[in-house]
């Protein structure tokens, strides 16, 4: 879906995830409101995830050095690479990025090989149960049951809601985070649609990483009183002294480019979103860096106070993707298929969702994954549908240009009438509804066997890591014949 997601994200001609919403939603009140809403989700979600950073560095950079404490660590790390943010400018970032992906891209191919090496078949069968590489889910371990993991007891429902959230999330498209902005950044819409293709590609290496790490960790690692720490501790153990120089790189590498992503996108909506249009809308250019400059201290330092206050990095994780992505998921879906849809019902459903995802972070025993997620989307969902439907629709004017710059499919045939009737002509779509669900359907199938064959392979699986490899070939073939030759223009802008 987000093949097609990423042209109507370029063709929108903003900067933020939050100025998106003036595109669609106009310049109106409804649009301002629906900005500002978004905005906020923004740099909350992003605070929580340097929050997420902050103790995750932590623990992994105190395997390697024990004498001071991860929090000190942490410190130590993150504030460096702030002042790397903050000197660097957004053109050294960007080409950094670019380094940093292919120092880690190598990290995680030596990562592979080790596991590799190390693994042997017989050590894999003694130490994991038969049926381990079955894609199909067990509905329930009975081993979490009383245990502090019992949230993960009733595995078939948390995969039922896995499943139901991922579909969600992505007919939502990017979320308004970094990942939007990426898009918006591209030349034109099919430099955009090409960003989203590579962007799987890119992560092919990493699941290889994940999976040899977590086999070591099974048939070798017995002595970690804290499984947040399993990676380090593995890496540590089994790469010899040169190697291990180069992994540490990349994985900081990786830390770096996400970090500086993170903290870029959170600081550039406080002041494109809050501080520029509502405080000093005539500020110069070096005004707007300065205040680029407080405003990604700002971010930094309000994600170190939640990391600070977190138990655990999955805590910090499980909120985020669950109960936070929840509140605002249904707007994000909503926005793109549904013409009635305006900006009062966004900001509505945004402001209730987030406010219900703050209640299990308050709570001392948090409900499992599976009961919070569905009533805090449903409430969101039904504050949208309220709000838009007791406040005025979006004229006309605005959803027809919206409309036909962008063409999203969905419930839009009034205003695709009104175009009509009016003799004007809306931008052709490149790819037919029909045509379009195939390739996504292609491009699911491609991915998740690019990701499973490697991972096969590592714990020599053979025959699965081949039939992975060339089941996803085919559809690659595939996608370049119904995919490729119907990208956008490269002339379109």
């Amino acid at each position: 879906m987000w093949r097609a997601l990423e042209q109507w994200v370029r063709r929108s001609n903003v900067m933020t995830g939050a100025e998106w919403m003036i595109t669609r939603f106009g310049s109106g009140a409804g649009g301002t409101v629906a900005r500002m809403a978004a905005a906020l989700i923004a740099v909350v979600t992003m605070s929580g995830m340097i929050g997420y950073a902050f103790q995750g560095i932590g623990k992994f950079a105190h395997v390697y050095v024990p004498a001071f404490s991860a929090h000190q660590l942490a410190l130590a790390i993150i504030g460096t690479t702030t002042l790397y943010v903050l000197l660097g400018g957004l053109y050294s970032v960007v080409v950094t990025d670019v380094i940093q992906t292919v120092i880690v891209t190598l990290a995680s191919i030596i990562i592979a090989v080790v596991a590799y090496v190390h693994l042997t078949p017989d050590a894999l069968s003694a130490a994991l149960p038969a049926d381990w590489t079955s894609l199909v889910p067990k509905w329930r371990l009975p081993e979490f049951a009383g245990t502090e993991n019992a949230g993960y007891e009733l595995f078939g429902a948390l995969v039922i809601v896995w499943v139901a959230k991922g579909v969600l999330l992505n007919l939502g498209g990017p979320g308004g985070m970094y990942e939007f902005q990426r898009f918006l950044a591209a030349r034109n819409p099919r430099d955009a649609a090409k960003i989203g293709a590579a962007w799987g590609v890119f992560m092919i290496v990493r699941w290889a990483l994940c999976m040899g790490v977590t086999l070591l960790a099974l048939v070798a690692i017995k002595d970690v009183s804290d499984p947040e720490q399993v990676m380090p501790v593995v890496l540590h153990e089994y790469l010899p002294v040169g190697l291990k120089g180069i992994v540490m790189a990349g994985l900081l590498a990786a830390f770096m480019s996400t970090f500086s992503s993170t903290v870029n996108s959170g600081a550039s909506y406080l002041v494109r979103d809050f501080w520029q249009p509502f405080i000093r809308p005539n500020a110069s250019e070096k005004h707007l860096v300065r205040a680029s400059y407080v405003a990604t201290v700002g971010v930094v330092i309000f994600g170190i106070a939640i990391g600070l206050q977190a138990k655990s990095i999955a805590q910090i994780w499980e909120w985020l993707m669950t109960a936070l992505g929840a509140g605002v998921i249904m707007p994000n879906v909503l926005r793109w298929y549904w013409w009635r849809m305006n900006g009062w019902g966004y900001a509505a459903g945004t402001i209730v969702g987030m406010l219900l995802a703050f209640v299990p972070l308050f709570t001392a025993d948090a409900p499992p994954m599976y009961v919070v997620f569905p009533p805090i989307a449903v409430g969101s969902l039904i504050a949208c549908i309220i709000g838009t439907l007791v406040t005025p629709a979006v004229d006309d004017d605005t959803l027809r240009r919206f409309y036909m710059r962008v063409r999203p499919f969905g419930a839009w045939r009034h205003i695709r009438d009104e175009i009509e009737s009016a003799g004007e002509t809306a931008r052709p779509r490149s790819e037919r509804p029909g045509l379009a669900a195939l390739n996504t359907l292609l491009g699911i199938i491609a991915i998740t066997c690019a990701y499973l064959s490697p991972m096969f392979l590592i714990g020599h699986w053979h025959g699965r890591a081949l039939l992975g490899l060339l089941i996803g070939l085919a559809a690659v073939a595939v996608l370049a014949v119904t995919w490729y030759p119907n990208l956008p223009s490269p002339d379109e802008q």
